[in-house]
Parts: structure tokens; sequence; C-alpha cells
């Protein structure tokens, strides 16, 4: 968090490569056999992911227009690209419909009106965000 901070704040080197700190980070965690809480700032599992209707659309359509700097800070205090990572989209009971389309199209699914529908309807009855897993088994029947 410290070099997180002073990246943030400017008092690194313009140019300070901290791409490496988060592999860094789990690494350490796995030696130490102290797991990182997913939602830690910066190195957790889903520190840049969203799947809120609202904001995921904002960073689709700043992603569709190849505007990456505006997709990693639009609502991101954080640019992921300074930590090598970038935005993710997930699909769960807070999603739009933008959210299932942009994870159909990124997993390799035409984006048909009913397989939306179906990974739709699945995302709004669940109490948690659907797993990869779960997604692609919706998808592919």
């Amino acid at each position: 968090q410290l070099l997180v901070n002073l990246k943030l704040l400017g008092y690194l080197a313009p140019g300070r490569d901290l791409t490496g700190l988060v592999a860094y980070a789990r690494a350490v965690s796995e030696y130490l056999e102290v797991p990182v809480p997913f939602n830690y700032p910066v190195v957790g599992h889903d520190a840049f992911e969203t799947g809120t209707g609202v904001h995921a659309a904002a960073v689709i359509k700043a992603l569709k227009r190849g505007d990456t700097w505006l997709a990693n800070r639009v609502y991101s205090g954080v640019p992921a690209e300074d930590f090598g990572l970038s935005q993710s989209i997930s699909v769960g009971p807070m999603s739009g419909k933008s959210n299932v389309v942009w994870w159909l199209e990124h997993h390799g699914y035409a984006a048909e009106p009913a397989r939306v529908e179906k990974l739709f309807a699945a995302a709004k009855a669940s109490s948690r965000v659907l797993s990869d897993d779960t997604l692609h088994a919706l998808a592919r029947e």
C-alpha cells in the first residue's frame, strides 16, 4: 500500500515500474500462507472488478471507445494499468444487460437476445456474482 500511495501522490520517479507488485504480493502471500483479502486494494482478487450496472456501463463505454485511460479512472481511484492489471466486468444481481453482453463477447459467445436474457435472468436470481464456470455453462445451454 505504501508503494501504491507513493505512486498516486507522485513521489515515485516517473516511469517507475510497479507492474510486478501484484505478482510479488501474491507470491509473498502464498509463501507466508497468509491470504490476501479478496477486496484488498490493488492486489486483491477483485480490486478492479465491477458487477454494478452503472459502473460497468461506464467502464464498457470507455473500453469500446478504446480509451483505457478513462476506463481505468471512471470508477477507480487507482489506475489498474499502473500495476499491470485491467478492469474486469463481472455478472451478478446488480448487473445490467451490458455486463452480460460484454462478458459473452469477451468469452467468444454471440450475444444473441435469448442467451443474454438467460444469463441476465440467472444473474438477477442470484445473491452473488456468478462465476465464469457458471456463466460458461449457461451460455452453452
